[in-house]
């Protein structure tokens, strides 16, 4: 009986130190993963009134975008909203009978929002990249002697795109202001704490660091 009581007490015991151990490297991985997505995020407050509300290109994240932005124009933060066209097409639009662009659909929801037609503008030009949002931007602020302009951007991104407008933005006196909606509040910018339960969340949040990576050599 003794002989037959001893290994299945190993085996217990191996089990209860495996299970230590997995219950120890989820909760050192929830702590890091939980602090590798809140230091993505950045908010850069003006010390006044904006002259413009400038949302990014996102595609898909265009609706939290456009959304917090119409959120910020009713708080009074800026007289107007600026959209950039990353020329990417969303889904089929039966009323429309066309694959309406990214840019199109963030119009309409901001007007659903209640910010007027007259108080949306439109940057044509297409723009592949953070950085190529920045130095049109630039020319668009600086040629309408704009003196502030406040980005709406998602929360994971706000890092690069900080970093991007400030590195583009350093020789002017254009001041710039950085806000993002509520992490946890959408869907695509998840809470901090559980963003890595879900394979597709790691393209909004693990991705982008090698992003920042990229950037930082690029067009340092």
């Amino acid at each position: 009986m003794t002989h037959m009581t001893t290994p299945i007490k190993r085996k217990t015991h191996r089990a209860w130190r495996l299970l230590r151990v997995i219950i120890l490297t989820l909760m050192v991985w929830s702590f890091v993963a939980w602090g590798a997505a809140k230091a993505l995020v950045l908010h850069r407050e003006l010390p006044r009134r904006a002259d413009a509300l400038v949302v990014l290109g996102g595609s898909a994240a265009y609706v939290e975008r456009a959304r917090w932005a119409a959120h910020l124009f009713q708080e009074g933060r800026a007289p107007r909203i600026i959209l950039t066209n990353d020329n990417e097409r969303g889904g089929w639009s039966q009323a429309q009978q066309r694959n309406p662009f990214f840019y199109e659909r963030a119009v309409d929801e901001l007007i659903r929002a209640g910010v007027p037609k007259e108080k949306i503008e439109v940057l044509s030009e297409p723009v592949t990249s953070t950085y190529e949002e920045a130095l049109l931007l630039r020319d668009y602020a600086t040629s309408h002697n704009l003196k502030a302009l406040l980005v709406v951007t998602s929360g994971y991104h706000s890092r690069r795109a900080g970093w991007t407008f400030g590195r583009v933005f350093q020789e002017t006196k254009i001041e710039i202001g950085l806000d993002a909606p509520p992490s946890g509040a959408v869907v695509l910018s998840p809470a901090p704490a559980t963003w890595w339960l879900r394979t597709q969340r790691w393209q909004s949040v693990a991705s982008e660091y090698p992003k920042l990576v990229y950037y930082w050599m690029r067009y340092r």
